[in-house]
């Protein structure tokens, strides 16, 4: 393993307003889950699921990094809303599956849009800012997925 460098006072900079971003992105998400009805953890749930790849609740918790328990009120109360439905997989019928619904898929559509359009501060900063400051994140996530070991849970499906 190559040694560490000290980081730059620029980076150390840079990397907390990275999380201050990642803070305040935080309770615009929470403003966004209170405006559609939904808990952070239903609106977290929704971005989960793929409409074309059901995906099995112990995935789902691992996910949401929360027990298989969390998880099933979780469900409870949006199946209830109709945004999503258990289904028995062929192969075993006590493995139960989440599904999102036509209307779940239209929320996720809704949640999606919400989250990806960019706050007026951030869009005021210019187009060449904008893409200097695009380009060097995707060099850093890049870098740092290049970098996760084996088996690591963070940013897996």
């Amino acid at each position: 393993m190559p040694p560490v460098q000290s980081p730059s006072r620029g980076a150390v900079d840079a990397w907390r307003r990275v999380g201050e971003l990642v803070d305040l992105e935080r309770c615009r998400t929470a403003t966004v889950a209170r405006e559609l009805d939904l808990s952070a953890a239903q609106l977290l749930a929704l971005r989960a699921l793929k409409p074309e790849r059901p995906l099995p609740m112990g995935r789902l918790a691992g996910a949401l990094e929360c027990d298989k328990g969390n998880v099933t009120g979780i469900v409870d109360r949006l199946e209830r809303r109709g945004l999503v439905e258990r289904r028995p997989v062929d192969h075993d019928r006590r493995i139960k599956v989440l599904a999102l619904t036509d209307e779940g898929v239209r929320m996720q559509a809704e949640i999606e849009e919400r989250l990806q359009t960019p706050p007026a501060a951030f869009v005021a900063a210019g187009g060449d800012d904008l893409e200097r400051i695009a380009a060097v994140l995707d060099a850093v996530v890049a870098e740092l997925r290049d970098a996760r070991e084996p088996g690591d849970a963070c940013g897996a499906e």
